[in-house]
């Protein structure tokens, strides 16, 4: 049987008594980052980088599961618990991270955007569809940075409702928001609007005018999302993305989006492809 390449992966980690990095490997990036945190109990990913070929261990290049400890995490790591699919470069991540919600300034769109930790984002973004006036389609985008393929693919539903799309993620929640290559949206055309789960892993209000502001604003509020004066997010510092550890690979997850009656309505080329 052939064995899958493997890679070596430098992985910050926090639990409740402090940070420290271990290398760890993995045939994706993801399936390292989950070797990382179960290795170490109670701990939670808040880093990552590819290792140094100084780094990896001579002769232990393979083998399922080796996690080497390397020493304490620099302190300036944020201890955020970032949801699956995106982490902080270990140098030159984004700092001050928090919960919350502002709006963005934009000269001709009203855009707000929020974040929660992990454990929330699912909750967060049903919950906000759920309180939609009415849905009308998902897309779900696939990234060119996935796997460096030369174009994101554009998946879209047939015109369905709200119910039926909270279904439909409730049901593939692992894959589709854990994997940090999608952006998934949800179109109310009644509003000219659009609600999207970032690849960056943030929740983004999209519209041609302020409808549903106030609303909007009360649904943050009983989701437990507050306002903030300012919301750094992972994108403004070095980060990486990855899908989850049992996540589908680009093609197997394009063949599950046919299978579940998407259909591919795009294919846009990377800028330079």
């Amino acid at each position: 049987m052939r064995v899958k390449a493997r890679s070596w992966f430098r992985v910050a980690l926090a639990n409740t008594t402090g940070a420290q990095l271990v290398l760890a490997s993995g045939e994706h990036m993801g399936q390292a980052v989950a070797e990382a945190v179960k290795h170490v109990a109670g701990s939670w990913a808040i880093a990552v980088d590819p290792a140094t070929a100084e780094e990896i261990p001579l002769g232990e290049s393979v083998g399922k599961g080796h996690v080497v400890k390397l020493g304490d995490a620099p302190e300036t790591l944020d201890r955020f618990v970032f949801p699956s699919g995106v982490l902080p470069a270990v140098h030159g991540g984004v700092t001050g991270m928090q919960a919350g919600w502002v709006e963005r300034p934009d000269p001709k769109l009203f855009v707000i955007e929020a974040q929660v930790e992990a454990d929330k984002l699912v909750d967060l973004y049903l919950g906000l569809v759920e309180r939609l006036p009415s849905a009308d389609n998902l897309e779900v985008r696939v990234l060119d940075h996935f796997e460096s393929a030369p174009t994101t693919d554009v998946w879209l539903t047939a015109r369905v409702n709200a119910r039926k799309i909270i279904r439909f993620l409730d049901d593939h929640d692992e894959e589709l928001f854990g994997n940090g290559h999608l952006e998934l949206g949800v179109y109310i055309r009644a509003h000219k609007a659009t609600l999207r789960l970032s690849q960056h892993k943030t929740v983004v209000w999209v519209g041609e005018d302020r409808a549903l502001a106030t609303e909007l604003e009360q649904w943050l509020k009983e989701l437990g999302v507050a306002r903030v004066a300012e919301l750094p997010t992972v994108e403004r510092g070095a980060h990486h993305h990855f899908r989850t550890a049992s996540g589908r690979d680009r093609k197997k997850l394009g063949d599950e989006l046919y299978k579940q009656r998407l259909r591919k309505v795009d294919s846009l080329k990377r800028s330079g492809a």
